[in-house]
């Protein structure tokens, strides 16, 4: 879809929906870059080696701080931040959330953004579009919910056998992968910044078990992005359906199946009460990104100070939820497998074999219908050789002989 077909009838509103307060009070206090600024050390590399940007740079133009004529102080902001999830899943909810703390600590309570969750202000799978079009002036999502929009979206995210979170990082900070998605971002008037991940996700509750590509077949399952592309190759019916959701239609029997997270947002989604085989690994998510979405027409009349602000906090939301998840799901899987009712399960290679052929099959259809995704592609799949590689010669002979030696 064209950014024009996509934003037709909304560019003359957006500023007016954007709701952006910039009221330069002479009573508020001034955002000091020298009281609230992270420093170097704390910041990330970017792809180009530099240090990523920090809360403290030089001092904004008259025009992007809007601020007071004597040039005093920052201006106050308000952003709104829509979400993709419920609130009750605080770690993945908690990308939204810890960068907007952190926004506010940085900026001395100056620029605050108040995060939603999903389907309070719009559905949870349409954050991209009203971020696009004002509505709101951020989101919190997974870009993959909107391969509708441009397959090339799920390569921000993950892809099925694609990167695990260390090495999507690292495509995304030091191989190009922020400078090629923002090519992507532009097509609908948004910045990108990752803000999460979650490691490698888990393969999903099923109400039977599956052993075989024939087992799959007419089942309905609720998987989102390429993932479920190459789940319909072979033969899955997939469904979209949000987070708060998925209890309900796979408890009733509506799906069969569901994938979301891993251990510990999917006990508290409730869905070991709903089916009984819970399999790994989520082959088609092995290191997802979340992202922070920002309106390009809103970050741009930010005063420099609170583009670093975002900038910095996305960065500490990303690193923040992924170590989080790594401490809370071993804890959770013993508990549910402690309950006596859920079977832990492996996909057999058939599946997994099956599921890669058919997931490179899809690229290239991709590649050859989208431009912009075998722009993107093509030298993510060469970092990705190289990554594994490298990976391959270090982490997996120790890994293996962890395994193989408990102590």
């Amino acid at each position: 879809m064209k950014r024009r077909e996509f934003l037709r009838g909304a560019a003359a509103g957006v500023m007016g929906g954007l709701g952006m307060t910039l009221a330069a009070c002479s009573s508020a206090p001034a955002a000091s870059p020298t009281v609230a600024a992270p420093t170097a050390a704390g910041a990330a590399p970017t792809a180009g080696g530099a240090a990523e940007p920090t809360a403290a740079q030089a001092a904004p133009t008259e025009a992007q701080a809007q601020a007071p004529a004597q040039g005093s102080s920052l201006p106050a902001v308000e952003w709104r931040m829509g979400t993709s999830w419920p609130v009750s899943l605080d770690t993945i909810y908690g990308g939204a959330t810890v960068l907007a703390e952190r926004v506010s600590e940085l900026s001395n309570g100056m620029f605050k953004i108040t995060p939603f969750p999903a389907g309070e202000l719009f559905p949870g799978l349409e954050v991209v579009q009203n971020v696009s079009q004002g509505t709101v002036q951020a989101g919190h999502s997974a870009l993959y919910y909107y391969i509708g929009l441009n397959p090339a979206f799920a390569i921000a995210t993950s892809v099925p056998f694609g990167l695990t979170a260390q090495q999507q990082n690292a495509w995304l900070y030091h191989g190009g992968g922020n400078e090629a998605l923002a090519k992507l971002g532009d097509e609908f008037s948004i910045q990108m910044f990752p803000a999460g991940n979650t490691g490698t996700q888990m393969g999903g509750w099923f109400r039977k078990e599956i052993n075989t590509v024939a087992d799959l077949n007419g089942l309905k399952m609720r998987i989102p992005g390429l993932g479920g592309q190459v789940m319909s190759k072979l033969g899955v019916t997939v469904q979209v359906i949000a987070g708060g959701d998925i209890f309900q239609s796979l408890s009733t029997g509506a799906i069969d199946a569901a994938e979301w997270v891993g251990p510990y947002d999917d006990d508290k989604l409730g869905l070991p009460d709903a089916a009984q085989y819970y399999y790994a690994p989520g082959w088609w998510e092995p290191g997802p990104t979340l992202h922070a979405i920002a309106n390009s027409d809103a970050f741009n009349a930010l005063p420099v100070e609170y583009q670093n602000y975002f900038k910095v906090a996305s960065w500490e939301s990303n690193l923040n939820m992924l170590s989080k998840y790594d401490a809370l799901n071993n804890d959770a899987l013993e508990r549910i497998l402690a309950k006596g009712t859920v079977q832990l399960k492996v996909y057999s290679d058939e599946i997994m074999t099956a599921a890669q052929k058919a997931a490179f099959e899809l690229y290239a259809e991709n590649s050859a219908s989208t431009p912009l995704f075998k722009e993107i592609f093509d030298p993510w799949n060469t970092f990705r050789s190289k990554v594994q590689k490298w990976n391959q010669t270090n982490e997996l002979p120790f890994n293996t002989f962890v395994k193989n030696n408990p102590i």
